[in-house]
């Protein structure tokens, strides 16, 4: 990771002091920038699931904290790009979606986190648009006379996206191979109409954004800007934003505020701090003083991570019941409302359904296959009691109070509700 500059504008200081900063086009001259004027900045996000991630809330931080410095950040979904896919990272050619697929994820992925930032008239009020705006209506002959003509194959080739897919021989589609091209058009498009003269973006997507400061250079002949974050990885190596249950999501419909509070309490030993300064709102100074806290004081401290975090993405009132129900869940043992909750067809639970089976139904495990490991080892209790037997089954007997509690460790529950 290069040295971060000595910065003398507010944002670009406090992006370094919060850990964010990986690399920088002209550092001097954004910095520059930065101090003199109102800068509008933005970080586009494809329309591929239904819910942000973890992954994409780092860039989500960036355009709160641009906001909160007195900038303009520009919240850019990908309806057009998502229509083509973007290679990065990727194997294989990712599945092309429908544009009412396409459609649905952005509106589902804009309800989970539209709320981080504040949308309206005002001179630093957040704007959200889509780049399908611009690139369902080019003309491909144009395009390419205007806009293509600006970029080198050999150099394309060269790219990291492209190289690996290469080296590997793995087909890359030529759809995919325009990726690049449009997202650099993306820059350029803002800048003409917002006055747009900063991209943000993961390190991973460093050479999209240098394409788009040069074609920037090439046709508008403006100065345009590439700011970016690391690759965010555990103090174990592990890639952040993964859970035993698969990603996790924004949007409390696809992860619940107390899963999603649960994932930050379980935060390594090591990452307490930088995380805090990643994805809360907390005072450095607060942060510092929290990361150096060891044992049980540790751990009110990943207490306080996951309540902050927690409340960025679903509120404070959500953040705090998540906290009182993991209380309640560790320290009285109880059976408390705000659990995770699995519906389950009355007759068919009257029926009888293996546990291993419900287990994985209800997401508890990611697959029945686990949920039987976690029995041999005796880690998965049903109503706070170990199970042993692999071929145990749960009925409506096993309802107490209504639910039937399952239980992996003491940080892992889910309710069983019978319907």
């Amino acid at each position: 990771m290069p040295a971060a500059p000595k910065f003398q504008s507010e944002f670009l200081r406090t992006f370094v002091e919060r850990g964010a900063y990986y690399d920088c086009s002209a550092p001097e001259d954004l910095d520059a920038l930065f101090a003199r004027e109102r800068v509008t900045a933005y970080i586009g996000f494809d329309c591929t699931a239904g819910s942000m991630h973890i992954g994409n809330l780092v860039q989500l931080m960036t355009l709160r904290r641009l906001q909160q410095a007195g900038h303009r950040p520009i919240l850019l979904m990908g309806g057009g790009t998502t229509k083509l896919g973007d290679p990065s990272g990727k194997d294989e050619v990712r599945k092309l979606l429908t544009a009412e697929q396409i459609e649905a994820n952005k509106n589902s992925m804009l309800a989970g986190v539209r709320h981080l930032l504040t949308f309206g008239d005002g001179a630093c009020d957040a704007i959200m648009v889509d780049n399908a705006e611009w690139l369902d209506r080019l003309e491909y002959i144009p395009f390419l006379r205007e806009i293509g003509r600006h970029f080198s194959v050999n150099r394309m080739l060269t790219m990291e996206s492209v190289k690996i897919r290469l080296e590997r021989e793995q087909a890359l589609s030529f759809l995919e191979f325009n990726y690049m091209v449009t997202q650099a058009y993306d820059f350029v498009e803002l800048y003409r109409r917002y006055g747009c003269r900063l991209q943000s973006c993961g390190s991973d997507q460093w050479g999209n954004v240098v394409s788009g400061i040069d074609l920037g250079r090439r046709v508008e002949s403006v100065q345009l800007f590439g700011l970016s974050t690391p690759l965010i990885t555990t103090s174990s190596g592990a890639k952040m934003g993964k859970s035993v249950s698969g990603a996790v999501w924004l949007n409390a419909d696809m992860l619940s505020p107390y899963d999603y509070w649960q994932y930050w309490r379980n935060t390594e030993d090591g990452d307490v701090g930088r995380f805090l300064r990643f994805f809360t709102d907390l005072p450095v100074a607060e942060i510092a003083r929290l990361e150096t806290l060891q044992g049980a004081e540790l751990n009110e401290a990943k207490k306080i991570l996951a309540t902050e975090a927690t409340t960025i993405v679903h509120g404070r009132a959500a953040a705090e019941a998540a906290a009182e129900t993991a209380r309640r869940t560790f320290e009285d043992g109880a059976i408390a409302d705000g659990l995770p909750t699995f519906e389950i067809a009355q007759d068919r639970l009257a029926a009888g359904i293996a546990l291993t089976a419900l287990a994985h139904l209800s997401g508890l495990t990611a697959s029945a296959s686990e949920a039987r490991r976690q029995i041999e080892g005796g880690g998965l209790r049903l109503n706070d009691i170990a199970v042993s037997d692999v071929k145990a089954s749960v009925n409506l007997a096993d309802a107490s109070g209504g639910v039937v509690k399952l239980s992996i460790g003491r940080k892992k529950h889910i309710l069983i509700k019978p319907v």
